[in-house]
């Protein structure tokens, strides 16, 4: 996995998913703990995902229709985007 200097997509999306997962739970329970921690993760997974794609060319790293297709389930229009430009090379 990459460090924080230099944060992967997809490790950013997987970021995001935690958070909302966690943030769930506290939902569910009613932890304001969980949905603290929740809520916290989640930005820290957009943040990574606005830094991962500010450095990298679609171009040259994308993953064409993979990436394209799981932007699309993720509901990440970035990563959609990112994806059908990929794939157009």
């Amino acid at each position: 996995m990459s460090d924080q200097s230099n944060p992967s997509l997809v490790g950013a999306h997987a970021q995001y998913a935690k958070g909302a997962t966690v943030e769930a739970i506290g939902n569910a329970t009613g932890s304001e703990e969980w949905k603290t921690s929740g809520e916290s993760e989640k930005q820290a997974g957009l943040d990574n995902m606005k830094a991962a794609s500010a450095n990298r060319d679609p171009q040259q790293s994308g993953l064409g229709k993979a990436e394209e297709v799981a932007g699309k389930v993720v509901g990440c229009e970035g990563m959609e985007q990112e994806g059908a430009q990929s794939k157009q090379s």
